[in-house]
């Protein structure tokens, strides 16, 4: 019950509210911030992984993977497949960058020689005068054997439509179920145990222009800031914490401070007391040999005071009035 009374300070509203916060912060940290970084880590180191690793492999016959639907970890693998462009099929991936500057990808549909097709990344070009859409040379014709990477689908952009402009059909990002709707021809995807792939050319490849560079090997800081996210969903109901107990302690120190009021007065040692009694006598004394007697006051009321005389000259007194007024009267 002690315990209670002493925190029962922790029921204000104020205190309560810094409760929750620091409860919900905490939450978030552990369970939605941290685990956010911690798998964008995961995923970054396992992409260079991937990249590193196919970097000294050999290139496969990319029809290997295609017979194997259940294939997996197949983005970034170097592969080779034989067979032609598609003439008229070419598409546009519009707000690209070349070297620092606006560009176009540009894709293409190619047709296997067992009559699968699939979407091939020929690289981008950049904009004339930074605006305007440049001339694209058509891929080269008759039977290629193209080597590239096995890249994933970006994915559809909420919002972003395909259209058509300046004569040829235009996307904004490059997703494979998206752009064999707008060729109107089904496309073969890539199995990469996700979303499904497509092959974005190498250098040096029949009708390849600037390709796509591969990204750097760099885990990046995501690791840290999940760390840094853990500590701080730790570090915040500490500190809350140590304020309840700072709060503890000054409440109880608070009870052991009597008030200003309270404190006793001292009492003066027994000698001051004694001091102080022989001064008030001492002064009794002199006031009593100073006062004029009865006899000479009952003498003097019979006689006009000094005030009431002529202010002529002032009477010189003698000796005896002197004598009187000190002693308090003539000696017998």
């Amino acid at each position: 019950m002690n315990l209670l009374r002493r925190l029962s300070f922790l029921l204000r509203p104020s205190w309560a509210i810094l409760a929750v916060v620091v409860a919900a912060f905490a939450y978030l940290c552990f369970t939605v911030l941290a685990p956010w970084q911690l798998g964008k880590n995961i995923s970054t180191s396992h992409r260079n992984n991937l990249i590193a690793d196919s970097v000294n492999a050999a290139p496969v016959p990319v029809g290997r993977f295609l017979a194997d639907p259940k294939a997996r970890d197949t983005e970034w693998r170097q592969v080779t497949a034989t067979g032609t462009y598609v003439p008229g099929s070419t598409v546009l991936e519009r707000l690209q960058r070349l070297n620092d500057k606006p560009a176009y990808g540009v894709l293409a549909e190619f047709r296997l020689d067992d009559g699968r097709t699939l979407l091939v990344d020929r690289g981008l070009v950049g904009a004339a005068d930074g605006s305007h859409l440049p001339t694209i040379a058509d891929p080269p014709p008759g039977q290629q054997r193209l080597e590239g990477r096995v890249r994933k689908s970006e994915g559809v952009i909420p919002g972003k439509e395909p259209m058509t402009q300046d004569g040829y059909r235009q996307v904004y990002s490059i997703d494979t179920t998206q752009i064999g709707t707008v060729l109107g021809t089904p496309l073969t995807t890539i199995p990469t145990g996700g979303a499904g792939g497509y092959l974005q050319l190498s250098d040096n490849q029949p009708g390849v222009f600037t390709p796509q560079p591969l990204p750097q090997l760099d885990a990046g800081p995501y690791l840290s800031y999940g760390l840094q996210w853990i500590a701080f969903g730790v570090m915040a109901p500490l500190g809350l914490g140590y304020f309840v107990y700072a709060e503890i302690r000054e409440r109880r120190r608070e009870r052991s401070t009597p008030p200003a009021d309270s404190t006793p007065t001292p009492t003066e040692p027994a000698t001051t007391t004694t001091t102080s009694t022989t001064s008030q006598a001492e002064s009794a004394t002199a006031t009593a040999l100073s006062a004029p007697s009865p006899t000479a006051t009952i003498e003097d009321t019979s006689k006009p005071t000094e005030s009431a005389l002529p202010a002529t000259e002032p009477r010189s007194r003698t000796n005896a009035e002197r004598l009187a007024d000190r002693y308090g009267g003539a000696r017998r």
